[in-house]
């Protein structure tokens, strides 16, 4: 411990309460106006009162943990930097800006980041020794209270960087924290059971989660720990999740998840077994202030039946047939525009598989062709999740089913000479009917090391779909045929000034779109806010419907992801409910929203939420047998 200090030994404290962590550095001082490319680790030297000021502000509301501003300051990222030979003095000014900040009232904790980040594999445990070793003896040698070893992917690296500091130190209090999702482990229970047990046995202290998911992500991970049987209750926990999933505002990345959202999702952490609770990645001062206040004074509520229960109902399994294989679909069939102006037309959203299994995805397509469907949509990777290609699932699904495949083509993944050759390879197939997206960018998804191409966008990609309809490529050359696209466009209207949204829709179809999908609606006030401002449009609007299964789920997508705001009296109906009776709500609320949009729209977008396929297929029932009068396609009065 540095002089002065009076707190108890660190893991004296972690045996008697919940300590709050601090937040994030990197996006705070973005959200700060400093740009990002920079050496943010250098402030340490050359801007020492910023990273004052963001420690004094974490301290003042309530962090009792603050963590030296040197995640990346090892000599391999300082070297990017021409900062190599800084090492040592940029750690240790790290750790004198924070102990000054935290002076009595928190522990200082020396941050280390990982070297691999994202990517598969690590740059050698040598070499992971090596920086590691001399950055923690910079920061040991500065007096920290403990070590933290954060976003790491690949658990062999994060046992080389332990190795490296308890070589160092063997004594000094270590945190350990993997990455969710990212992290190379089959994501559930058993794996991060044995993860943890390897980090404790080789000397971790400490055991936990950061980074890259919001709070509703690291919870589910925490649930998957918890309810496996190897698992040890009683271990010390920590948790830094990111602020949910960042968005894009006005040229600008920022991140849902609000305070109050912390405050209550802390507790669930701490319910959880965590006993160290902070935030990472778009969190501030605010998001810190709000977790302190719910932990203060919390005692773990007695143990019950309930607990058993919802183990229960992560074990639940739905049991479903095999799908019968039918003839493909004949040709000359209408498009979706044509459906929708003579009928109501559902087009049902269903995830490709996230791993090698197809049997589930293509019982779920089986059910909603059965339920009426007009079209099974599939996503291409969306939030940058890897996915199974939705071009192998389209043609099964055309081939296999009958049905009609909607594909969307994300601008992100493909350069020129890709996308093209990927709507060449969808016509050439019979997979006439794709939604034209931009994409969210890699670095939100679960292979981080992963680079957007986006050389177009999504107003670029409409009309290279269309020029490939006039027999022309985008470089102008002819063709020998000519392609049948009907190309639609997506459509957020939980904006907040629609008129902006509808004049991009308008200039969407001066580039060739056809028709729209929404983003899911979850007001009926809203259908009706859409329907005013597009009724001038021709092109049919899809309204996009995705049914809530629990309330946790509401609570997850209100706070964590971009485009998503519930009602407060629906959050309110679906608050405590979970598994079968959370899902029976969801169904009944998106009923009432099916009746709402049949009077002012004939087309409705299902997505299916985590392969509920039942859900979307009693929804899809219910859409079909509905009596509305067909509204015009042209919506003007």
């Amino acid at each position: 411990m540095g002089e002065g200090q009076r707190l108890p030994d660190l893991r004296e404290a972690l045996l008697h309460g919940r300590l709050t962590g601090d937040g994030a550095m990197g996006t705070y001082l973005y959200q700060l106006g400093f740009p990002v490319g920079a050496s943010y680790e250098e402030f340490n030297l050359e801007k020492p009162d910023i990273i004052l000021d963001i420690h004094r502000r974490y301290v003042e509301a309530g962090a009792q943990l603050v963590e030296t501003n040197t995640y990346s300051a090892n000599r391999d990222k300082l070297s990017k930097f021409g900062l190599e030979q800084d090492v040592a003095a940029i750690n240790r000014a790290g750790v004198r800006l924070a102990r000054e900040a935290a002076g009595d009232a928190a522990y200082v904790l020396g941050a280390i980041g990982s070297l691999a980040g994202g990517r598969k594999r690590p740059a050698g445990k040598e070499r992971v020794r090596q920086n590691v070793r001399e950055q923690a003896e910079a920061l040991l040698e500065e007096g920290v209270d403990g070590i933290i070893l954060e976003t790491y992917y690949l658990l062999e690296e994060l046992e080389a960087a332990l190795e490296a500091v308890r070589l160092v130190d063997g004594r000094v209090p270590v945190i350990c924290q993997l990455a969710t999702d990212g992290n190379g482990l089959t994501l559930d229970g058993a794996a991060y059971a044995a993860a943890f047990k390897r980090l404790l046995e080789g000397g971790a202290d400490v055991a936990g989660f950061n980074c890259h998911s919001g709070p509703g992500g690291i919870l589910r991970a925490l649930d998957r720990l918890g309810a496996d049987s190897s698992w040890t209750p009683g271990v010390p926990l920590s948790v830094y999740p990111n602020a949910g999933l960042p968005g894009i505002v006005d040229g600008r990345y920022t991140y849902l998840a609000t305070p109050e959202y912390f405050a209550d999702m802390a507790l669930k952490f701490a319910a959880a077994g965590a006993r160290i609770i902070g935030g990472c990645c778009g969190t501030t001062p605010e998001h810190i202030a709000a977790i302190a206040k719910a932990l203060a004074g919390y005692a773990p509520a007695p143990a019950s039946g309930g607990q058993d229960k919802a183990k229960a109902e992560r074990r639940e399994k739905v049991t479903v047939a095999e799908p019968s294989a039918e003839a493909p679909a004949s040709g000359g069939q209408p498009s979706i525009v044509e459906l929708v102006r003579d009928s109501v037309t559902v087009i049902v959203e269903l995830d490709s598989p996230r791993d090698l299994a197809s049997a589930k995805f293509m019982t779920g397509a089986a059910v909603l062709r059965d339920a009426g469907a007009d079209a099974i949509t599939m996503a291409d990777n969306s939030l940058a999740q890897i996915r199974m290609s939705n071009l192998a699932m389209g043609y099964l699904v055309k081939d296999r089913l009958g049905m009609r495949p909607l594909l969307h083509v994300a601008c992100r993944d493909r350069n020129l000479i890709g996308t093209q050759s990927h709507l060449m390879g969808l016509h050439a197939l019979g997979i006439d009917h794709l939604l034209a997206i931009t994409g969210d960018p890699a670095g939100v998804g679960d292979l981080p090391g992963a680079s957007s191409v986006y050389d177009l966008n999504s107003f670029e990609l409409i009309r290279m779909s269309k020029q490939l309809n006039e027999g022309i490529a985008f470089s102008g050359k002819p063709l020998k045929q000519r392609a049948s696209f009907v190309v639609g466009s997506a459509f957020d209207p939980n904006v907040k000034y629609i008129d902006k949204a509808v004049l991009r829709m308008e200039k969407k179809i001066e580039a060739g779109a056809d028709y729209f999908m929404t983003q899911p609606v979850y007001d009926a006030s809203m259908v009706e806010r859409l329907y005013q401002a597009t009724r001038h449009i021709s092109a049919p609007i899809f309204v996009g419907i995705m049914p809530l299964i629990s309330g946790r789920n509401a609570e997850f997508l209100h706070n964590e992801v971009p485009g998503i705001r519930i009602p407060d009296a629906v959050r309110s109906q679906m608050a405590g409910l979970e598994g079968e009776e959370g899902r029976r709500m969801g169904v009944k609320l998106a009923k009432e929203l099916v009746d709402v949009i049949l009077g002012r729209f004939n087309g409705i977008y299902l997505m299916t939420p985590m392969l509920f396929y039942e859900m979307t297929a009693e929804l899809t029932r219910y859409a079909k047998e509905r009596v509305f009068p067909l509204v015009p396609l042209s919506k003007m009065n």
